[in-house]
């Protein structure tokens, strides 16, 4: 019986979705980068209840979550494209939920989005009020609450979904490959926090004589 061509490149597909850990590989990839985000962000919220001590830390840090939120957005968008384009495994494994989708998932992206670009155009303006301040500390209110709500909903599944391939009775295929991305997210993190931090020095500056 001759089979058709999409029927062949779909089970190959399916297969090399296997051999990755497929749906429930992305969503592992996806808890396990949020457990670090969750740990670095706390530390980061640290400092803003105490900014003029800590703002070094503040910049450091923020600085450092570049890669992992580039990840986690990366992970969580590869879901979406993989479901939407109808990849069994992803619509077997099923969407989001449809309140998170449409009005959880925009606010929180184009926020993180804003918050990380204010902050790193700071970079390359003068110290100062201005505009660029002002939506920096608009979006972070505004990712606060919207990722607040993220994190709220997920939490009863991350500690699963991010020790999961660390025990062997629930490893899956490219385990090690995962948590290497995570773990290399956080390196590169940290180095290009300290590449750069010197950058930050006028506005290190303004806060401490400011505040």
């Amino acid at each position: 019986m001759i089979q058709s061509r999409e029927a062949v490149v779909g089970r190959s597909t399916e297969r090399v979705a296997a051999g990755s850990g497929g749906a429930e590989g992305n969503a592992r990839l996806t808890g396990t980068t949020g457990a670090l985000l969750i740990a670095l962000l706390a530390v980061e919220g640290v400092t803003i209840l105490f900014i003029r001590p800590l703002i070094s830390v503040h910049v450091f840090v923020g600085l450092m979550l570049v890669p992992p939120v580039a990840l986690k957005l990366g992970a969580t968008g590869w879901r979406f494209f993989r479901y939407y384009t109808h990849s069994r495994p992803y619509v077997l494994k099923g969407p989001p939920h449809l309140v998170m989708r449409v009005l959880i998932a925009p606010p929180v992206v184009l926020s993180t989005l804003f918050v990380f670009g204010t902050g790193i155009a700071m970079f390359v303006v003068k110290p100062g009020g201005g505009i660029l301040l002002g939506l920096h500390k608009v979006s972070f209110v505004v990712w606060l609450v919207t990722t607040g709500l993220h994190v709220l909903v997920y939490l009863p599944k991350l500690p699963q979904l991010a020790s999961s391939d660390f025990r062997r009775a629930t490893r899956l295929p490219s385990a090690r490959v995962r948590v290497g991305l995570v773990v290399t997210s956080a390196a590169v993190g940290a180095v290009f926090a300290a590449a750069t931090f010197h950058l930050a020095a006028p506005w290190l500056d303004w806060v401490r004589l400011r505040h």
